[in-house]
């Protein structure tokens, strides 16, 4: 073995376990996810107290377990209880899954029976199902359990819970399956209406090649970058969102201008994820301004100004005045940033501010639109 093959061994071994591992800490999420779903199902039918029932039950579990689970919130909730009913085949797994657990799990001395009642909790949970919930949804063209949870990350999964027919829901699974598709591109195919598209067309065949040609691929590492994962792991979320070495420059250094300017600019946080419906979202930056005593929103895209770009940062505004801002503060404010070839756009949200007095405060403490375009351009000369 030469210096070249000892390379490509060793490349080739940490390829397969990265694989490997995503793999698996996708497949543990989204069995746990389930099971979440099925005990807070189980609770509804047979708890002692059934009075406290739906939403008001799952605010209560948000109580109850925000220091235990990272970032759970009622939105979460909902999904993992439809997810339970929207694919009970994945209860057949749980007792194969329980006695694998098992082997690693055996009592020795000195360890707890917690580990002993949680595996017999999840071998009576398959038992406890009946084949009617086992045989519902789709009636017999269910995509395997195991097809299901080795290859879809729950935020493919999320996403497949809203489509309410069971046949829609099983062609966009098959195809996301063998297309290896991302979750961006599912959420494309589906609002461009593929299965709608190809139920009328006359080559079907010829369809499905020329979206998979197109098509944003799926690739292991997604499993593991994908929000849940990173809640299910504890790590940080920034570490989940994929930026161009320039945005994340210039990120750096817009972060340290706005700092460095000293007119009351207070850093709270980057790449901001916050939850709207169902969906994550990421600010750039965040700042609370204590001169103007409000939060500032900073969104940079590194593309022409589009309205789509002011509406999203105006839902951010909208976020923060319903969700984060306290008695104390005025409303906050957002800040957006494009930058297309030379030019440079900046635009102010100020999400329905109407007194003038404020408009006028913000306008002398907060950097003027010159400053943030010559800064702008000046870092892109720098950076390209």
């Amino acid at each position: 073995m030469n210096l070249n093959k000892l390379s490509d061994a060793l490349r080739q071994t940490n390829h397969y376990f990265r694989v490997k591992a995503a793999s698996a800490v996708n497949t543990a999420l989204t069995l746990r996810n389930w099971l979440f779903g099925y005990y807070i199902v189980e609770y509804e039918q047979k708890g002692e107290d059934r009075a406290v029932y739906g939403d008001q039950l799952l605010i209560k579990l948000v109580d109850l377990l925000q220091d235990d689970v990272k970032d759970i919130s009622l939105t979460y909730l909902k999904n993992v209880r439809k997810f339970y009913f929207t694919y009970p085949q994945i209860g057949q797994t749980v007792s194969d899954f329980s006695k694998n657990l098992l082997s690693f799990l055996t009592i020795e001395k000195g360890q707890t029976m917690s580990d002993q009642s949680f595996i017999e909790s999840l071998t009576s949970i398959r038992q406890t199902l009946s084949d009617e919930l086992i045989k519902s949804e789709n009636k017999g063209i269910n995509v395997p359990a195991s097809r299901i949870i080795s290859t879809l990350s729950f935020s493919h999964l999320t996403e497949l819970i809203k489509i309410d027919d069971p046949l829609k829901r099983t062609f966009y699974e098959i195809e996301t399956i063998n297309g290896t598709w991302s979750v961006r591109e599912m959420k494309r195919q589906i609002s461009t209406l593929y299965y709608e598209r190809s139920g009328f067309s006359k080559n079907k065949g010829k369809l499905e090649l020329l979206v998979n040609q197109k098509a944003e691929k799926l690739k292991p590492s997604d499993l593991i970058k994908d929000p849940f994962t990173f809640e299910f792991l504890g790590l940080p979320h920034r570490e989940t969102i994929e930026e161009s070495d320039l945005e994340q420059a210039l990120i750096d250094n817009l972060q340290q201008f706005l700092l460095e300017l000293g007119n009351g600019f207070c850093f709270e946080a980057r790449q901001k994820r916050i939850l709207i419906g169902d969906e994550y979202y990421y600010i750039d930056l965040v700042f609370y301004h204590r001169i103007l005593k409000c939060h500032v929103l900073v969104d940079l895209k590194l593309d022409q100004f589009s309205h789509q770009y002011a509406g999203q940062l105006n839902s951010y505004i909208d976020f923060y005045r319903k969700n984060i801002k306290q008695k104390r503060d005025k409303k906050p404010i957002g800040i957006l940033l494009c930058t297309g070839g030379n030019k440079t756009l900046v635009e102010y949200a100020t999400a329905g501010l109407s007194k003038n007095l404020f408009i006028a405060e913000y306008k002398v403490n907060l950097p003027s639109e010159k400053e943030l375009k010559d800064f702008i351009t000046q870092k892109l000369k720098e950076l390209t």
